[in-house]
């Protein structure tokens, strides 16, 4: 059975997702106001965003060393 993502692909869909959450919980913590309304955990949110950058670095090694 052939995978239909590839390293690339896994790669740029963490990047793309690590930028969103990163710009996310940034807004929330610099508006301390409205995320007073917000019932969302916003430590877990970056730590979400962290781990979403980190598999991207994971990926991008992945790809320097040679792994399809």
């Amino acid at each position: 059975m052939i995978f239909p993502l590839t390293i690339p692909d896994i790669s740029l869909w963490l990047a793309v997702t690590a930028i969103i959450l990163l710009v996310a919980s940034e807004l929330i913590f610099s508006f301390p106001e409205y995320s007073s309304r917000i019932t969302l955990d916003k430590k877990l949110l970056r730590y979400c965003a962290v781990g979403c950058g980190l598999g991207f670095c994971v990926t991008v090694l992945m790809r320097m060393v040679g792994i399809p």
